[in-house]
């Protein structure tokens, strides 16, 4: 595997990074190893601090890094300063809660004085993909720092600079060697690391094909994982929603990155009645965007991240429209020279096309046309992922009653879907399982070990449960 950072609106190869050699697998491994019999002596607030200086240095080098983002994957460099502004609050929220999250829980129980310790468990290894380069290692650092379970990454082949910018944000702010080591890994290399023993847990965020094959490695060697595995979202909008807030949100909602979020909304359910004006006024904000350098602030329509980013969907709109699929808007080329792809809208997707099942990771939106309440919601069920979701309707308690139906792992009503650090974030279906972020993002490797203590253990009256 090559680690390239290739500008993808210009196509200039900036840096290649070699492969980790045995000796940098092997010392990562030991200096994790050893941090974690360290941490284990050392109180959670310990880190506090730390943490909080992640945060600062983030901030202040917010212009440095988010500039890495832009040139590496082409994000807009608004959109790459927003995350890295997300990050430094995740890091923030994870300083300020984890010691309070990690205290011990009391189980009232006649079997003596009984709690729930929470404690680390030993070193992870995370598997992050190029879409958001920071904020995807972030959301698996910033709690597991905390709890005390050191790290080793292995980032996207596209984006290593990225990888190699955070991890140095982390060594100036002091944390001890081995909280995060960065490792270009092949995939044989993977499988490796995930073998060894040390490694107590693996986090990934990418494809449903990557997350199998690591899954799988996790599963053989027993080891605790977690799988975000991208979306198919639905954005379902009912009859009675409001359609200015409905395209201020739609629009924003498929083209942010240029598509090219887990979580962005890319089935668009529409009822009848409001079908044909959404089409029309979602077209015209396609419209609007406009292509260009990602670095200057006019460019409002970013290039996809590689030229195979490009090749896949169009392919997958070429594949859509063989099947029957119309193109509404879009689809034309770009005259740049970098990885464009022209906002596109899709209709009459039939359910034997294969666009009907696929994800498409970029701005083409498919929308489709229902009758009623309940074809809305068989249509958004029917899907082999589950990861987010919005609903608009004329009231929220209406949208809500709605969300309860939709099987995904989030649903957001009258409302962009957010990412903050307390929310909960994750999916079911083939869009994978376990959450990060939040309360239960903290404790998504932790042992929850119980201790029972008593002075006058009396056998004889025990009630059941005696091995």
């Amino acid at each position: 595997m090559a680690y390239k950072t290739i500008n993808p609106y210009n196509n200039e190869l900036i840096k290649e990074y070699p492969n980790a050699t045995d000796a940098e697998i092997s010392n990562a491994l030991a200096l994790g190893d050893n941090l974690y019999h360290q941490w284990k002596k050392e109180p959670v607030s310990s880190r506090q601090a730390k943490l909080h200086e992640i945060a600062d240095l983030m901030r202040q080098k917010s212009e440095e890094l988010a500039k890495v983002l832009t040139v590496e994957m082409g994000k807009l460099i608004g959109e790459a300063r927003g995350e890295v502004e997300l990050c430094a609050l995740i890091a923030d929220y994870f300083a300020d809660h984890s010691e309070a999250g990690l205290q011990p829980t009391v189980i009232k129980t006649s079997a003596g004085d009984a709690q729930v310790v929470k404690e680390a468990v030993g070193v992870l290894m995370m598997v992050e993909p190029w879409n958001f380069p920071y904020y995807q290692i972030m959301r698996v650092f910033a709690p597991n720092f905390m709890v005390g379970n050191p790290m080793v990454l292995k980032h996207s082949s596209n984006t290593p600079t990225s990888a190699v910018e955070f991890e140095k944000i982390v060594k100036e702010a002091g944390a001890p060697d081995g909280s995060l080591t960065n490792l270009f890994l092949s995939h044989d290399q993977v499988d490796q690391v995930i073998a060894d023993p040390r490694i107590q847990g693996v986090a990934l965020t990418g494809s449903e094909r990557g997350g199998s094959s690591v899954a799988q490695a996790a599963g053989k060697y027993l080891k605790k994982s977690s799988m975000e595995l991208g979306g198919s979202d639905a954005f379902v909008v009912l009859a009675d929603a409001d359609l200015d807030q409905v395209i201020k949100t739609a629009a924003r909602a498929r083209a942010y990155n240029a598509g090219q979020v887990c979580t962005s909304s890319k089935r668009f359910i529409v009822a009848d009645s409001l079908y044909d004006e959404f089409l029309k006024r979602m077209a015209a904000e396609f419209d609007k965007l406009k292509p260009g350098d990602p670095l200057d602030e006019k460019t409002t329509l970013a290039p996809l991240s590689s030229a195979k980013a490009k090749q896949t969907l169009q392919k997958q709109v070429d594949d859509a429209v063989a099947a029957g699929a119309k193109v509404y808007f879009g689809n034309q080329p770009i005259d740049l020279p970098g990885q464009f792809f022209q906002p596109t809208i899709l209709t009459d997707i039939a359910k034997d096309n294969p666009a009907f099942y696929q994800e498409m990771f970029g701005p083409v939106a498919q929308v489709y046309r229902v009758s009623s309440e309940e074809a809305a919601i068989e249509l958004a069920n029917d899907s082999h992922y589950g990861l987010g979701g919005i609903v608009f309707s004329g009231t929220a308690e209406h949208g809500k009653k709605v969300a309860e139906q939709i099987e995904t792992g989030m649903v957001f009503v009258n409302s962009p879907l957010y990412t903050l650090p307390e929310l909960p974030f994750g999916g079911i279906k083939r869009s994978g399982y376990g959450r990060e972020m939040s309360s239960i993002g903290l404790k998504a490797f932790v042992n929850e070990k119980l201790i029972v203590t008593s002075d006058h253990p009396d056998f004889n009256n025990a009630k059941g449960g005696l091995f």
